[in-house]
């Protein structure tokens, strides 16, 4: 069987505890995967110094250039994995197997990472604000003839990373060009995206010390975020809630991210409803930048009708179907898990799920298809923005369609990480660019998934590692000095 080792200080190391992993169809393991303890994590941790001056001793530039051949690595080369090597083609199975992500999103998926790290220079010319990268080479410099210094808050960044999509891991890869080592703790179900760009950033020149890779459970998990100096954590509410008001991780948990359709607009909304569509379907509906909720101050019941029609076309298909656009559960019983709490949350009156009468006679959400779970794509109209399904976030094509005032924006949306607002009203947008509670803003008819390098996604990775300190240096005079 595959045997996948942790990185120690880039080096495999195998462990003598360890979880199989097994195929989400067939249920056979199909993946071994050392794990870490908590104290071989405190130890090993013990010494980031040592990884921080390895990637200190390369320019930004020098580490951009890496990154740019990284990208080509990962995307086309053969790489280690374990004692055994892994062809593209072989990463997009895995990825699969274990996931359940159909073979086509797990290839967008991977062109997505590749292009962040071939973007390397537009992504740090964003985060940072267009700053002169010598500067963090030379520790200062001068922005507009002003002395400016940056430092590093950490010498090295600890990431929980989750399962759900590949494609996260575009976040965290820019801590490489910016000279921050990384602590990796993989996804359970989704060892193989990590491991594979540590590998692609070695080949291509990064220093082996910059990476640590510890598949590890919760107690792991918590070691690493107390003891790197920065830290990233994913998950949903309740494993991110412990970190929530500590300073030095940086949380994201569900997006909650939705269409608004201002008054101006809304009755154009069938122009639209590609738009609105893909940010609810794209990937599968399992990134945090899926749209679960549209808002608009009118027409709902038939945008709500119209969505579901166009859903219910949507079927499970094989893995390798270049048409598939649902992924299963690898584990069924969180997706009847997902399906209870919306039934539940039908119970309650004002809300419908206008879905229900379009799936055939059985008219279930959860269907089992070749011995895999699937939710089918689901929209619920919501009569008012209190209700408890309104603002809610699944791991599959979910949304509610709610009607709300315009006037009760942007106060009613909740945090949102982005908000796609289809408007040509400059007071609606003014309200949204001064709300505290949108992370990031579209607009016009800009899908929710569409991200742009050049933008930071969730809070700016730069500002989370690096500080601005004041500075000042005398100006330098020359002294003569006669002897007679």
């Amino acid at each position: 069987m595959l045997h996948i080792p942790l990185l120690r200080r880039g080096e495999p190391y195998k462990s003598l505890d360890v979880v199989r992993v097994v195929h989400h169809r067939t249920r056979e393991p199909f993946v071994e995967i050392s794990q870490a303890n908590a104290g071989l994590i405190r130890r090993d941790l013990a010494g980031q110094e040592r990884a921080r001056a390895a990637l200190a001793a390369f320019s930004v530039r020098e580490l951009i250039e890496m990154s740019v051949r990284a990208a080509e690595i990962f995307a086309h080369d053969e790489l280690p994995v374990g004692e055994e090597t892994q062809t593209p083609d072989a990463y997009v199975e895995q990825v699969s197997a274990t996931t359940g992500l159909p073979f086509v999103m797990a290839r967008r998926n991977m062109e997505k990472i590749r292009g962040a790290l071939a973007q390397m220079e537009n992504v740090l010319r964003g985060l940072t604000r267009n700053l002169d990268l010598e500067i963090l080479d030379r520790g200062y410099g001068e922005i507009e003839g002003q002395a400016v210094s940056f430092f590093p808050r950490a010498e090295s960044l600890g990431v929980v990373l989750p399962s759900n999509s590949p494609g996260v891991h575009s976040l965290w890869v820019p801590a490489v060009a910016l000279k921050i080592p990384l602590v990796l703790k993989p996804g359970g179900a989704e060892p193989w995206t990590p491991y594979r760009i540590v590998q692609a950033f070695m080949k291509a020149g990064v220093p082996r010390e910059a990476f640590g890779y510890y598949p590890t459970g919760h107690g792991g998990a918590a070691e690493i975020l107390r003891h790197t100096g920065r830290g990233i954590v994913f998950g949903d509410v309740a494993s991110v809630s412990q970190w929530q008001e500590d300073g030095r991780v940086e949380v994201h948990g569900p997006g909650y991210s939705k269409v608004v359709i201002g008054d101006d607009l809304a009755d154009e909304w069938e122009d639209h409803l590609d738009v609105i569509a893909a940010s609810i379907l794209d990937n599968g509906g399992r990134s945090c930048v899926n749209a679960s909720g549209v808002w608009v101050s009118r027409h709902a019941d038939e945008i709500a009708e119209a969505l579901a029609a166009r859903f219910a076309e949507i079927v499970p298909r094989a893995a390798e179907d270049e048409a598939a656009q649902l992924a299963p559960f690898a584990d069924a019983r969180v997706a009847a898990r997902i399906s209870q709490v919306i039934d539940q949350g039908l119970l309650e009156a004002g809300a419908r799920d206008v879905t229900a009468g379009r799936r055939g006679r059985e008219g279930a959400r959860l269907r089992e298809w070749d011995s895999c779970a699937y939710l089918l794509p689901t929209v619920v109209r919501c009569d008012a923005p209190s209700h408890a399904l309104a603002n809610r976030e699944f791991l599959f094509p979910f949304a509610s369609v709610v009607e709300v005032g315009q006037d009760e924006l942007p106060q009613s949306l909740g945090a949102s990480l982005v908000v796609t607002a289809i408007t040509r009203d400059e007071g609606l947008i003014a309200k949204l660019l001064a709300s505290p509670h949108v992370d990031r803003l579209n607009v016009g008819a800009i899908p929710t998934t569409r991200i742009s390098w050049d933008q930071p996604h969730e809070g700016n990775l730069f500002e989370h590692l690096y500080a601005r300190r004041a500075f000042q240096r005398a100006a330098a005079t020359a002294t003569t000095t006669t002897r007679t």
